[in-house]
């Protein structure tokens, strides 16, 4: 397929998680500002099909997109197909930053590329010939990319590939990078190499060898970076620069100090202060374009938005238990929404994150919060915990928002609080129970595979008025996402339930989904909501839900 679109690849070194997303994100404002239409890529060497199977201790939050694709291995063969909306947690940076819905299909695990290959010679697409990692695999890749491309008439696609450079799952990948140098036009492609430059405290300097080992890594690839962006504590001087790129081959203009920043959205200005913007420009040929103004593309709005977040002072503190704060990024977008929230409102959100189990002191961890958000999650760990979370909640009056599994365990909490449903349960934690509160959605019964299977992906929300979630988006109809398979049983929310407090806030299009529930209090913000508001939420249009949560939790603080 014939394009014009230039090709940005982001490859990392040394150690993973040093924040090859943000800085693809950042690279891809700077073609923002200059009126440039893109798009990104984030290539995952493991071989699940989709991240939606793995834990979040492992892999970080999997962010759920708007649309659901129907994945086929084999394009001419509805034999196989696999539906993805569940994609890697670095397609919430670009959503954040960019403002743009990203489509699943541009999340390319090795998983997808292998089950093609095999797939397509089952089907005999490769008859006389023998089946190999190159070309087959690498022309998949290739083709899969291209498509993109083209099909969505960008000028610059921007492709992360996950990981680190050595490791041998990424090989096929780099490979790909490889030839597509040769295939396209010289300046068709700049590769760009993100590495670690630890700064030794006690010698009070950079050591930059860790990034010569990297780049000799790449080069041993066959590939030798454009630029070069070293991640590091302390912004980097001239001296350590000129160093680094005597030994990489990098021109000392191109070799960018990425230091640890207090808003992660200044770094695209960062950047343009050290002309990136402008080199990668010329480097790819590219003529900047008539930008129309917007509060997502428009340098000087970006400015102005991060300036918002740097000049916040007052906080409000937000209890967040949950089960899977053994990394941070377990809860990355709902950090991200809430931050926005609070920067929007004036305030800096202080999140209180609980790793809750069984035998945490509930009143002790939520005392002193002006908010309580009940994370999203699976399984039985930790659960009574988290009821609790929601009882203290109730008898406080504490503003709450409960996502997704949240929601579901603050109905939990209300049954067994309010209605004397001792034992009430999700027949997910309990399968005994005597009141399955929450149960599988019928269309979940009779499925037995765990990849692509849950309700997933943007849906209508029908909303009734005079509601929390009403006062919130101010219109009857939203769309939202969701990522689920149990829900709320409607034949417990009788009249006895709504005189005691409990309503029905918005359902799904058939009206046979809850899709929401708040206690009806004119003094106390509780809200539990099946979907997902946070996947929406961007720096400078929070989300509703959020905003709020975080107001009333403002309230609540400012009362106290």
């Amino acid at each position: 397929m014939q394009s014009n679109c230039k090709f940005v690849f982001v490859t990392g070194g040394v150690m993973s998680g040093i924040g090859k997303g943000i800085v693809t994100a950042s690279l891809g404002k700077l073609f923002q500002f200059r009126g440039f239409k893109i798009s990104g890529v984030k290539i995952d060497p493991y071989l699940n099909v989709d991240p939606g199977t793995l834990n979040p201790i492992e892999h970080g939050e999997c962010f759920v997109t708007e649309q659901v694709w129907d994945f086929k291995p084999v394009p001419t063969s509805d034999e196989y197909i696999y539906r993805i909306s569940e994609i890697d947690q670095d397609f919430g940076s670009y959503s954040r930053f960019w403002g743009e819905n990203i489509h699943p299909s541009h999340n390319i695990t090795s998983g997808q590329i292998y089950l093609s290959t095999i797939l397509r010679e089952r089907e005999g697409k490769f008859l006389g010939r023998t089946v190999q990692i190159i070309p087959h695999c690498t022309n998949i890749i290739k083709d899969r990319l291209r498509k993109i491309a083209g099909e969505e008439d960008l000028d610059v696609l921007l492709v992360e590939c996950g990981g680190t450079v050595g490791d041998i799952e990424s090989q096929i990948f780099l490979e790909s990078f490889r030839q597509l140098r040769l295939e396209l036009s010289k300046r068709s492609i700049a590769l760009i190499h993100v590495t670690l430059i630890p700064y030794s405290s006690v010698i009070m300097q950079h050591k930059t060898k860790p990034t010569q080992h990297s780049v000799k890594a790449l080069q041993a690839a066959g590939l030798q970076p454009d630029v070069l962006i070293g991640r590091s504590s302390k912004p980097l001087d001239n001296k350590i620069k000129e160093k680094i790129s005597l030994f990489t081959n990098v021109p000392l203009e191109a070799v960018i100090s990425d230091p640890d920043l207090d808003v992660v959205y200044e770094l695209p200005l960062l950047f343009e202060d050290q002309k990136l913007g402008d080199y990668l420009c010329e480097l790819l040929d590219l003529k900047a374009k008539l930008v129309t103004y917007s509060t997502v593309n428009n340098y000087s709005e970006w400015q102005k938005m991060v300036n918002l977040y740097k000049n916040t002072k007052e906080t409000v503190t937000i209890g967040m238990p949950g089960k899977y704060f053994n990394i941070s990024d377990s809860y990355i977008s709902i950090n991200s929404a809430l931050e926005q929230a609070a920067a929007h409102e004036g305030y800096i959100a202080n999140l209180k994150m609980i790793n809750i189990t069984e035998e945490t002191d509930i009143e002790k961890e939520l005392k002193e919060c002006d908010g309580i958000l009940l994370t999203p999650g699976f399984g039985e760990r930790a659960v009574e915990g988290m009821i609790k979370t929601a009882e203290f909640a109730m008898e406080n009056k504490v503003p709450y928002l409960g996502v997704c599994f949240g929601a579901q365990l603050f109905f939990i909490a209300f049954c067994r609080k309010y209605l004397g449903l001792k034992n009430a349960n999700s027949t997910e934690i309990d399968q005994n129970t005597p009141y399955p509160v929450i149960d599988l959605l019928e269309s979940q019964k009779k499925i037995k595979s765990k990849g692509g299977t849950m309700r997933l992906g943007g849906l209508k929300i029908k909303v009734k008025k005079d509601t929390r979630l009403y006062d919130a988006y101010q219109t009857e109809e939203i769309i939202e996402r969701f990522r689920h398979r149990y829900h709320i049983i409607e034949k417990y929310i009788d009249d006895d339930t709504k005189q005691k407090g409990l309503i029905i806030s918005s359902r799904d299009e058939t009206g046979e989904i809850i899709n929401s529930i708040e206690l009806n209090r004119e003094d106390h913000w509780m809200v539990g909501v099946q979907f997902h508001p946070e996947f929406k939420s961007k720096p400078y249009a929070p989300s509703p839900c959020y905003t709020a949560f975080i107001k009333a939790s403002i309230n609540y603080k400012n009362k106290k």
